[in-house]
């Protein structure tokens, strides 16, 4: 509480110093800050000849490293902020001065060992510096060159309370003034805290890298840094060290006898995979975050902020990135509903049109031509004016492919990514053509609607039960409910059992192994299991009778029907 009181001094210092104070007027914070913040403040010079964006952004350097991510993580949001404040976002550096601490007692005190039986060597100075770790070269005692990334004393703690001061305004905010309200604010900063508190923990950095690795075993192309978990927590990561170059440096390419041309490609390639096959993604392939090593294998480093795509999220994308192919347009906007956080279209006519124009664009337009990048910004522009908000990690990819796209058409200005796409989206057309997946979706859909039906009843004795309790106003009295539930029982069956017919013929036509007797083993066991529902609805349509129809000797013979 000390620290977020702390920071929450140094945020009104800050604004009042760059001329923020009409922030404090209008929303009546004013009234809660200290005369000696506001007198201890003193303004920036030339403030009147400094733009309203540079001095957000240079507020923002000077509030320190969480204020800078929120800043980097903002510079994609074209569909909420201005072109001038995006282009001061993508300013905002994550590079501080180096924090001298001895390694070998961090160390020490960090992973209760003693580092000489371990490691080798180590470097006093990192070999790099940024807002939240340092990055410092070593060796082990088996050889191995390895960095350790060393989390800097007390920023998590500063975060946290960043965080908190950062919530409780943009709440405040929202309350007071409307345009900000429009922003979902509040679902930024929310979703930045989620990011933020990932990227602080290296154990989380370390399983991500485990899982990327194992995402790409088979896989020549890539090569993932080797992590040593013994050596490792959540404030230090010991990992290889990549004896590479950034793969955007064309000299070095060709010198080690490959094409960037091919390397374009491969990269694009690999990263497309990351999304459509994995669905679990670098969310900041910038080319410092690209290596290419002299035997040519591509290496993605920095994973502490890595986006993800549920598996419905997934599915959903990739309906939705056919049905813009087919340009069908009303189907990509029912798409789009499903996969938003927030769809608050007034006029979706208006959307649809804008839509429309994009993919006609698109059409009429070189395939060489085309960027990716600008379509998709083009698209969040769209969304943000017609107040649809998606899951941050869509935002994440767009960024990322954007960033992907710009590393392969400096590389290769001819790329085609529609070319290295195509086999993709010819994959996800075969697999929605499968016949077990007809039949798995069909299964899905008559499971949903039979939930729906069945869940009727429940549903209306609820209401039943408030009408006896007398707290509706309207009372109804209904006749014949328990004809209208069996009806619905057997409507739902039958829907069921048509279903199964139906999946069942498709599955033999496809005459898909294995087979029983020359038939699909899942074609036979579906019509086994509608005979089975079949019988059974007609059996409880009826009821048993027994007749005695003869008496011979000692024996008396019975007759027994169902009708």
């Amino acid at each position: 509480m000390v620290q977020k009181f702390k920071r929450m001094a140094k945020l009104s210092e800050v604004l009042f110093k760059y001329g923020f104070e009409e922030l404090f007027d209008r929303s009546g914070i004013d009234k809660f800050i200290p005369n000696r913040i506001k007198q201890k403040s003193k303004r920036i010079e030339n403030i009147k000849a400094t733009s309203f964006p540079e001095r957000i952004r240079m507020a923002m350097e000077e509030l320190g490293p969480t204020y800078v991510k929120l800043g980097q993580m903002c510079s994609n949001r074209t569909d909420i902020f201005s072109e001038e404040l995006i282009v001061e976002f993508q300013k905002l550096q994550d590079k501080v001065e180096p924090e001298k601490i001895d390694i070998y007692e961090k160390i020490k005190k960090e992973l209760n060992i003693d580092p000489l039986q371990h490691f080798e060597e180590m470097e006093e100075n990192p070999i790099a510096s940024a807002s939240m770790a340092q990055v410092f070269k070593g060796k082990l005692k088996d050889g191995s060159k390895i960095v350790l990334k060393v989390r800097r004393e007390n920023i998590k703690e500063i975060v946290a309370a960043d965080l908190l001061v950062m919530k409780d305004l943009a709440a405040y905010l929202e309350k007071t003034n409307e345009e900000i309200k429009k922003m979902n604010l509040s679902y930024i900063i929310n979703t930045f805290a989620n990011s933020i508190t990932k990227e602080l923990s290296f154990r989380n950095e370390l399983n991500n890298m485990e899982r990327f690795a194992n995402n790409f075993k088979n896989d020549e192309r890539i090569h993932v840094p080797i992590t040593f978990r013994e050596l490792s927590n959540d404030n230090i990561l010991c990992m290889e060290f990549i004896d590479g170059f950034k793969i955007t440096d064309k000299e070095k390419i060709e010198k080690y006898g490959f094409l960037p041309q091919e390397i374009a490609r491969a990269g694009l390639d690999l990263y497309i995979k990351q999304v459509l096959k994995y669905g679990f993604f670098h969310a900041d392939p910038h080319p410092g975050n690209i290596l290419m090593m002299e035997d040519g294998k591509i290496v993605f480093i920095d994973f502490g902020a890595m986006g993800s795509l549920y598996p419905q999220d997934k599915k959903l994308l990739e309906s939705l990135l056919l049905y813009f192919v087919q340009k069908n347009i009303k189907k990509a906007i029912e798409k789009i509903r499903e996969l938003s956080f927030i769809y608050n279209v007034p006029d979706e006519k208006s959307l649809e049109r804008e839509l429309t124009e994009i993919v006609y664009m698109v059409d009429g337009n070189s395939l060489n031509e085309i960027s990716l990048g600008n379509i998709f910004e083009k698209i969040r522009i769209i969304l943000g004016k017609n107040q649809i908000t998606l899951p941050e990690d869509i935002y994440l990819l767009a960024k990322g492919i954007g960033q992907i796209e710009g590393i392969g058409r400096y590389l290769d200005p001819s790329l085609n990514i529609t070319e290295v796409m195509k086999p993709y989206a010819d994959e996800i057309s075969k697999k929605r053509l499968n016949p077990i997946y007809v039949f798995e979706k069909g299964s899905q859909r008559f499971s949903q609607i039979s939930e729906s039906w069945l869940s009727l009843p429940e549903d209306l004795k609820s209401i039943s039960q408030k009408l006896l309790n007398g707290e509706l106003k309207h009372k109804h009295e209904v006749i014949g409910f328990k004809e209208l539930q069996k009806t619905l029982d057997r409507l739902v069956t039958a829907i069921i059992i048509a279903a199964l017919l139906i999946a069942s013929s498709i599955l033999v036509l496809s005459n898909v192994p294995p087979k029983i007797n020359g038939i699909p083993a899942l074609g036979f066991l579906g019509y086994v299991i509608s005979a089975i529902l079949g019988i059974n609805e007609i059996i409880k349509k009826r009821k048993w009778k027994c007749y005695k129809i003869k008496k011979i000797g000692n024996k008396k013979i019975f007759l027994f029907l169902f009708i």
